[in-house]
């Protein structure tokens, strides 16, 4: 037994075993371990009485959601028109495509039909986008009294349109949306109730954004495809055909539009 008793006392195996210890004993590797709390500040909310704390760092703001893009998805236009639900095709002439209405547009149900084409605006693919888009403005040219009665089923397909974040499908509801007003008698007025739910998406695109494309020349102006010359003129059509209440809930939501009426 006493070798045994030798080796397990050798100093070679008490060295190892306590160097092991003494490595356990160490803190953790870094910038400064002696003062770790002062290396990692806390990162606390800004605005708020944890960042008057010392070794504190306030939180950066939230980033824009302007560039935020939402999926389109399926929506309910593009079921109805693979099933059959609408009376139309496609026409082709010398001027490019339009739509063939097999029923005239005045004695349709607008009540049915016109929610359906609004909920399309949505749409970016072909042939959706064209028949959404031509449509709702057939309906709209031809429409004249039974558009009134239409315009609570069509807010929330405009809300939900505006909140894509697509630039392409905003200035196409924003172009709607203007001949939704002047379409027929009393329209811009019975949408001043709804402004609440219409006008905080266009809130983010108000201000001018200015793209540097170097020496290139930019056309969406010319082709009404600047998403803040659109807002502009929704606007100032809105205020124009919502009545008197129309420049009060406006400035209410859009804290940065001027009135094109009072000045």
């Amino acid at each position: 037994m006493a070798p045994t008793c030798n080796l397990f006392k050798s100093d070679k195996y008490f060295g190892s075993n306590a160097q092991f210890r003494e490595s356990l004993r160490r803190p953790t590797p870094g910038p400064n371990p002696t003062k770790r709390a002062a290396s990692y500040p806390r990162v606390v909310p800004a605005f708020t009485i944890q960042a008057y704390q010392r070794n504190t760092v306030t939180d950066a703001p939230p980033k824009s959601k302007r560039s935020r893009q939402h999926k389109v998805g399926n929506t309910a236009f593009r079921k109805y028109y693979a099933r059959g639900d609408f009376p139309i095709s496609m026409e082709f002439d010398t001027y490019g495509n339009k739509i063939s209405w097999k029923v005239p547009k005045e004695n349709l149900d607008y009540h049915h039909y016109l929610p359906m084409f609004f909920d399309g605006l949505k749409e970016t693919e072909h042939p959706y986008k064209f028949f959404a888009q031509q449509g709702v403005h057939d309906l709209l040219s031809h429409g004249k009294n039974k558009i009134l009665p239409v315009i609570p089923q069509l807010i929330i397909p405009i809300k939900n349109a505006l909140n894509t974040g697509h630039p392409e499908v905003i200035c196409c509801t924003l172009k709607v949306l203007q001949h939704l007003v002047t379409s027929a008698d009393m329209v811009g007025e019975a949408l001043v109730p709804y402004y609440r739910q219409i006008l905080p998406p266009l809130n983010r695109y108000q201000s001018p954004s200015y793209n540097n494309i170097g020496d290139e020349i930019d056309f969406s102006q010319s082709k009404r495809e600047n998403i803040s010359d659109l807002v502009q003129e929704t606007l100032e059509i809105l205020e124009r055909y919502g009545g008197e209440d129309a420049y009060i809930n406006i400035k209410y939501m859009i804290p940065t539009y001027e009135s094109c009426m009072l000045n």
